[in-house]
């Protein structure tokens, strides 16, 4: 599972509303891949169970330190109840 596509590179000095307005798209698009993986344990089957696991297991590896807090926002928001430690 690959996360949130990187930033496309800059061209010159980053505009701050664009760095606020992509990082709340990366963190945001973290927190529905969580809840689109959580979202399978409500689908009956024991093998969509286990990839469900490893998905969540696997995401909360790959998001980034720094935008677990804002993630774990997110996840609240969507009534998720995963949350990144």
């Amino acid at each position: 599972m690959l996360g949130p596509p990187p930033p496309p590179p800059l061209q010159g000095p980053p505009d701050p509303l664009q760095v606020r307005v992509r990082r709340w798209q990366v963190v945001r698009t973290w927190a529905r891949l969580i809840r689109e993986a959580e979202a399978l344990w409500h689908v009956e089957g024991r093998e969509l169970h286990r990839l469900a696991a490893q998905e969540l297991v696997q995401l909360a590896q790959e998001v980034p330190p720094r935008l677990r807090r804002r993630v774990n926002l997110w996840l609240k928001r969507f009534h998720v109840a995963t949350r990144l430690h």
